[in-house]
This record gives structure tokens, sequence and C-alpha cells, in this order.
């Protein structure tokens, strides 16, 4: 948001304003069937319902004044608050009277209602403000004390409906909470009293805005509890502030009689002073329309869109100059937002609309939204591209078909841009030219530094500088050819070599390298597009230039005291001569660079391009590692990495290892770095039965036992994963496992199971089915049991890789199914071959249920509770409780 400009509007002719004796506070509602209907209150206790131009409703409050009313849409009320002390609210469509309270003790200055809550606050000349809540008939539910004069206003952060801020004449802005008495902190906001205040409500910026009797406007960061710009200009005290809800504008009303527009234009504002009630009319006089090439035009007369043909003038009509064309207005639709500009693209098809921070592609001819988005300004490029400026230092450019193409992020700020063959961003200072295929800077002209030779030109911006280039030949060749130079230059006079996004307070050229001091105060050198600090100054200083003899540069400050800085030569010339390309000269000068400055040449060096150099001067072992690992020198990399003994930097290596195909030094790094993941694939991928065999130990020794779980699995030790859940408290897990793998075991994992439930629910526990008890419950039993048994020696076998063809399509086949079919011994192959088993069909055991009835032990025992194993609820229960054959513990849960 800027505050540079501004409009000032006083007080317009007299017969545009409708005289009442005094106007104290307004408030609008869009929700009301009227149209911008607004609240007017003079000092005679009145109230007035109007329109732009007409009253719609009036009626008698008080006879005192009121000072404060707002709409209530979602209840379709009008509440009041006067200097009876009295709080009214009124039907704003049958005009009844439904409540009428005393509230306060003193003046009632305002009344402001909650966005969703049933909850209006109101302050007063009592110095209290007072929050009553209509759904519990207008009960005070809390008191919030702490100014220590009258409070003028309140109102709600529409970002967090929970606070709010009060203004008061102590001279101070307080934000509270709804659910405390206490203020949250105060803003020492002005030299007087403090009159008004507001919030901002659109991006998202923390901002709210003060009036006060100072004559002043200030605008907070309530965040930071800073002030962030004061708007001075009125003349006396400052009564009314505004955030517009949607543009970027401030509005300021004074006792002064004028209203202050800040920063921008708007359509309509409605505004109170004490003379009266006036309408004022905010935006530019140039109507907003286009004409595309073949005399189509299209206008916009506020929402609406219009169009007429020029070519329906038939030639039989004679139209004279300065005659009005008699053409037909055709309506062609409305505009979803309130239109600034419009302008057609080049070939006539798409009109483009922009307004309100936005912007809007229409087709021309039956006006149907094809694009939109975010503009402050929007432009077209000759062959149907376009430009958004959606903020002073953020473009974006789209192609022909809508597609965003590069966001460009600014250094400086664009006030405008204007479309064409280049496309140009315009700054207070400056004007840059840039191409639309790849955004880069044609031209610009600013604050100059000249190298000696003049290849070279620094320009220096508020934000930024450039390193241009000067194509004195390609300037010498134009001139030769006796073109005439317009007032644009010759192209390509000059080539944008770098852009740096640092303000330069002086500099000086030496050689290719330009020295300079920021406005943080170090003295920097740019050479070749790097930036480096030399020096971080104590003081404001200022170049005065460079003495080769005695490799320093000589600095000023405002005392006139001369400082020296000693900046290498050797250095300088180095980089010089790598940028001119004279890379044999420039190695004969390396070995004269003190080694405390290798970094910075291996810097520079990769900044151009020369990884492989850099890596051979750079000194510092992490910088090492990143160009080795940039160059994929590994073997480089695998040195550095011993000697660091850095996980970060093993994993790194194993990663670029693993995706160049060399998976011993892939493996080795994964082990440095304790990699089990990466391991896990490696081995996996490798069918490396012997590796997962050592990760599986290794996992468990690291509390890994997803990973060990996975290993044992993929081997086929089933009694293994069996153990690890035990252990893990995952004993639901292990009886779901054991049915599906190892039937023999079901009952003395539902042994372990029982008697960890019986701590929670022993009904529960004693519902779970066993097997031996029950065999009938569970589905293939037998069959099961007699598959375990003859697949049992099968399993620690692993076939080649190459024999996969023969078995990868019939794994699909179920065990039990496989029995059944007599194929039992291929399908175990099969399946042991992909590394994994697949279960037989069963029924869950944790919901099996006991029947008396399936037993024939008629009503000797009770029906089973179902129980879901897959629970983690009650019914699952830690337990460290060895068993028999297996333990459990808490340690290790997968």
């Amino acid at each position: 948001m800027m505050f540079a400009s501004e409009e000032t509007f006083s007080k317009i002719r007299e017969s545009k304003i409708r005289r009442s004796p005094s106007n104290r506070t307004m408030d609008s509602s869009k929700f009301v069937f009227w149209n911008s209907v607004y609240l007017e209150l003079p000092v005679t206790g009145l109230i007035h319902l109007q329109d732009a131009e007409t009253m719609v409703k009036s009626f008698e409050v008080t006879e005192l004044p009121v000072r404060s009313a707002k709409f209530v849409a979602r209840k379709q009320w009008v509440v009041a608050g006067a200097n009876d002390m009295f709080i009214r609210l009124y039907n704003y469509n049958t005009m009844d009277k439904v409540k009428v309270f005393e509230a306060h003790t003193d003046y009632i200055r305002c009344v402001v209602v909650h966005p969703t809550l049933p909850y209006i606050l109101s302050s007063s000349d009592d110095i209290l403000i007072k929050l009553w809540d209509w759904e519990k008939g207008w009960a005070c539910t809390q008191i919030f004390e702490g100014h220590s004069h009258y409070v003028m206003q309140v109102t709600f952060n529409p970002k967090d409906t929970n606070t709010f801020a009060s203004a008061s004449l102590d001279r101070t802005i307080k934000i509270w909470n709804l659910g405390s008495p206490d203020p949250n902190f105060t803003l020492d906001a002005h030299q007087k009293g403090v009159n008004c205040v507001d919030y901002f409500s659109g991006g998202d910026k923390p901002y709210l805005i003060t009036g006060s009797d100072d004559n002043t406007a200030k605008v907070w960061d309530y965040q930071t509890k800073s002030c962030v710009q004061t708007l001075e200009g009125h003349t006396h005290n400052v009564s009314a502030v505004c955030f517009h809800p949607e543009l970027p504008i401030i509005i300021t009303g004074s006792e002064d009689g004028t209203v202050r527009i800040w920063h921008a234009t708007t359509y309509r504002i409605v505004l109170g002073y004490d003379e009266g009630t006036i309408m004022v009319k905010i935006g530019r006089e140039v109507p907003v329309s286009s004409m595309d090439d073949s005399g189509k035009i299209i206008w916009a007369k506020h929402n609406e869109i219009q169009t007429v043909n020029i070519k329906s003038v038939g030639t039989n009509i004679e139209v004279t100059d300065r005659e009005r064309l008699p053409l037909a207005v055709k309506e062609l639709g409305t505009c979803d937002l309130y239109p600034q500009s419009l302008k057609h693209n080049p070939n006539g098809r798409f009109v483009v609309v922009c307004g309100d921070g936005e912007y809007i592609i229409y087709t021309a001819l039956a006006w149907r939204n094809r694009s939109f988005g975010s503009a402050l300004e929007f432009i077209w490029s000759p062959d149907g591209e376009y430009a958004a400026r959606e903020s002073t230092s953020k473009i974006k450019i789209f192609s022909k078909n809508f597609q965003e193409k590069r966001t460009v992020q600014l250094t400086f700020s664009a006030e405008h841009i204007f479309g064409g063959t280049l496309l140009a961003m315009c700054s207070s200072d400056f004007i840059c030219f840039y191409d639309w295929a790849e955004c880069r800077m044609i031209r610009r002209i600013d604050n100059l530094y000249w190298t000696d030779s003049g290849d070279l030109v620094a320009i220096a911006s508020d934000t930024s500088f450039y390193i241009l280039k000067y194509n004195r030949d390609v300037v010498q060749s134009y001139l030769d050819s006796g073109r005439q130079v317009d007032e644009q230059g010759v192209e390509d006079s000059f080539e944008l070599l770098h852009e740096t996004n640092e303000r330069v307070r002086t500099g000086i050229w030496v050689g290719d390298c330009f020295i300079y001091n920021s406005t943080s105060w170090r003295l920097n050198y740019c050479v070749g597009g790097e930036v480096t600090t030399m020096f971080h100054l104590d003081r404001p200083m200022y170049l005065l230039g460079y003495l080769a003899s005695q490799s320093r540069v000589s600095l000023i400050d405002r005392e006139f005291n001369v400082m020296g800085y000693t900046l290498l030569l050797s250095l300088i010339e180095y980089k010089t001569l790598v940028m001119r390309g004279d890379f044999e000269r420039a190695n004969e000068i390396l070995p004269s660079i003190p080694k405390e400055h290798h970094n910075s040449v291996a810097h520079f060096l990769e900044s151009r391009g020369m990884i492989e150099d850099a890596l051979e001067v750079a000194t510092d072992p992490d910088y090492r590692f990143d160009l080795a690992m940039q160059l994929g020198k590994l073997e480089i990399a695998k040195e550095i990495a011993t000697e660091a003994q850095s996980e970060s930097k093993w994993k790194q290596l194993g990663e670029l290892a693993m995706s160049t195909g060399k998976l011993a030094m892939a493996e080795e790094c994964m082990k440095h770095a304790v990699d089990l993941s990466g391991l896990l694939l490696l081995y996996s991928s490798l069918g490396d039965a012997e590796g997962i065999s050592r990760l599986a130990s290794l996992s468990k020794e690291q509390g890994k036992n997803n990973v060990a779980f996975l290993c044992l699995f993929m081997l086929g030790k089933l009694e293994d994963c069996l153990q690890l859940l035990v252990e893990s408290n995952r004993i639901p897990e292990a009886a779901l496992m054991a049915r599906s793998y190892l039937p023999s075991k079901v009952s003395e994992i539902v042994t372990i199971w029982r008697k960890d439930l019986n701590k929670v629910n022993p009904k529960a526990a004693e519902s779970l089915a066993n097997p031996q008890e029950y065999p009938g419950m569970f589905e293939n039993w037998k069959v099961a049991l007699d598959v375990e048994t003859r697949v049992r020696e099968k399993r620690g076998v692993y076939p080649p890789a190459a024999d996969y063809l023969k078995h990868g399509d019939r794994s699909w086949l179920t065990l039990v199914e496989a029995h059944e079919n007599g194929d039992l011994n291929h399908v175990v192959y099969d399946l042991y071959y992909l590394f994994s088993l697949k279960p037989a069909a069963q029924k869950n055991i944790g919901t099996a249920g006991v029947a008396a009835e399936q037993n024939g032990d008629s009503g000797s025992q009770e029906e089973a509770v179902v129980v879901d194993a897959s629970s983690d609820g009650a019914v699952l229960v830690n337990s460290n409780e060895p068993e028999e054959e297996w333990g459990t513990n808490k340690e290790g849960a997968l």
C-alpha cells in the first residue's frame, strides 16, 4: 500500500449537498433490498434510511442526539445508541421497536455488531465497553475496562472476529479479546485524543488505521505494534477513517470540511460532515472503451457492457465531421467486476477487463469468460500473449492459450507496464524494457557508473544495480548506415549482463570489477555477477577511489576522515581475466592469491559455470563435497565423506551412487548412514537373501521393527515374524498372521491373546475361539495344517531370477486351492520365488463366535462375544509377562 499520492475532495457544488443540521455517523448495508441504503443520524435524534438520491424511511428515536447506528442485516434490525444512554432496536421493514434498554451511565458513542455471533459492543463516555448477547435476553455478558477517557469507537477485526479495537480520547488504541476483560496491548497512538479506528480487511496485511484530534491519521501494524505511516494534511480533527473493503485506498474525513482519498480511485463514497451529506464520485473521466481493427467498439457503463459497430453506418448515410454517428447500441452482457480498463487483444477475438485488482478475459462476440486472475494492470503483446502486474514487484506473463509462462519478481517498484514489441516496466525513476520470450531486459537508463574502457556500465536504482555491456560495434554500424536515431536510441546498444538486488550508495570501477558500498554499509565488489563482501563498515562512508600501487580502496566519512581498505589486485585481475576468457594468464596469477581467498575464487568460478575448476581451487570440505556431487565425481565425494563422517553426506552419496548404478558404493554409503530403508530397497531389488538377513538383525538392533519384519517375511522366516509381532505387543496381528501362514501356532497365540485381553475384558477374552477347542469354527482347518507341514521344507528355497517366467503367472493361486487341485508343489515354488506367501482364504479369528449349539453342548456355555481383532481400543493391553514360548514386551513397537 502506498501513501505518497492523494486526492483531496472539498465540499462540492452547493446543489450537490443535501442539508442536515449535523451528521454524526453512517452505516451501509448491501443486504437490504434498497440500492446502497445507508443510515444518516442528524443531531435531532432521527434515523434516516436513504439510498443514493432519495430518503426511503425516517423515524424518531429520541429527543437527544443519536451518535451511532448499525444494520443487523441477518435480523432485519437497526440498532442505535444515543445521548440518553439507551440502546434501541427497530425492524427496518416494519419500523416496529424490538428492544429498548439502558446500557451506560453516560453518552453512548458507538455500537458495533459482531459479524457472526449474536453480540453487540457498545462504548460510552463512562469509559466502559460492554458486550450484549441478544440470544440471552440482551444480557451484558462482559465489561471491558481500561480506558481513562471517553471511548469514541470500537470495531471488530474482520480477520479475527474474537478480537476488537477501541479508540479513546485518552490518546490510546487498545486491542481486546472477547473472553478477557483486560486489553491484549495498548498503542500510544497520538498526541491528542483518538476519535476513530478501522481494520484493514483486504489482503493479508495486519493493519489498522486511527484518526485523531492532532489532525493526523496513522496506519498501524498490530502484530509488530508499530506505526507504518502517518497521513498528514488535514487542518482540523480527523473524525472518520476507513479502509475500502476491496480497493487499496484509504479515506479520511475531517472537521476541516474535506475528505481525502489516499492512493487510488473508486466509484462512489458516501460521507458525512457537520454541514450535511455529500456524494463524491471518484474515478477518471476517460470512458472505459476499446475498438478492434474491424471497427467494433466495446465500452463499459459501470458493470454493463455494450457494443457498437462503426461499419453498421452504411455508405448511403452522409456523415459530416464532428457529427455524432448514428450507431445502434447492443447490450453485450455484464462484468463480474467494476471495469477500470478494457482492451481488445491484437486479433480482436478477446477483450480483457481490469479492475478491483483483478482481470477477466472475455470473448468479444459472445462475452464468455475465458480466463481470469489478479492484476493491477494488464497489457497484450503483438502476437496475443499478455502480462499482468499483480503488484509493484510481481509480473506474470501468459501464453496465447492462457497458460502461465513466467513469473517475474522485480527488484524495483514497477508503477506501470506498457505493451508492444517489448514489455516496458516503468518505475518512478526509470523505464526498463524486456523481451516477451525470455523476459530479458533490453534497455534502461538511470544513474550510471562507467568503466574506464567504456565497455561496461553499472546502472543503479533505489533497489538494485545492473551491469550492462555497451555494444559499441553495433552502435557504430547503425550510425555508419546513415539511419536517423530516434528518441528511443539505438536498438541492441546495451546488453544486460548482471543484476544485483542491492542498492548502491557510491561505486567505482577497477578494471572489470565494480566496487561499491551498499545501504547496509558493506563494502562489496562485483565481478562477473558474483558479489563478495570485503568489509562491514561501522558508520556511513563513501568511496573516493582505488590506489593500485597500494592495493587499497579509499573511503571518506561526513567528517572528512579518509579510510583505506585492502583489496587484492591479484584477485581482481584473476576474476577479470576469467571474465575475458584469458584462462592461461588467469592460471599464472592464481598461485599469487592467498589460500584464504581460494574459496571466494571457487564461488566465482562456479557462478561462471566452471565447476571442475572450482573443485580444484576450493579448500572448504563441505563446499568441495557439493561440487563433487554436482560433477558426479563419487570417489572424491567419498574421500571427503570418509574424513567428515557425516551421516547426511553418506546418505546423499548413497542416493547418487544408487541412481548411477554403483551399487557396491551405494551399499557402503547406506551402511555408514544407517539408511535401513535404502538398504531394504537395494537388497530386495538384487534378491540378496544374505543381505536381507543381515539387515533384519541390524534393524532389530536399531529398533526398526517394521524393516525387520519385512526382511524376515521376504526370507520366509515366519516363526521369527510371529515372534517379532508378539515382542512388539501386536498380539492380534500375530494371531491373524498365524491363522494365515502358521496355523499350528494359532493356539499358542490365542492363549497369549486371551491372557492379555483378560486384564481388561474377561468376557471378551473368554469369547476368543481356539482351534484346539472349536476346530469347526475355522474353515479348511485340517487342510491348512496339512499344507503348512508340506510347504515348511520349501520355505527357505530361493529360486534364481532366470526362472521368473516359469512361475510368475501362477502366483495368484492360494495354497489351499493348489492343494485341492493337486498342484501344491508348483505353486509353493511360484510363491516363494516371488519372496512372498499368499495366505489361504480364511475367516478372521478375532470375529469367530462360539455357540453351544455348534459343539453339541446345549446350554453349557455362554454365547460368544464378538471382538474386533483389528481394533486398538480397550480390549488390547500391553503386557511384559513372559510366556513359555512367545515372550512379550513394550519395546520396538511396529
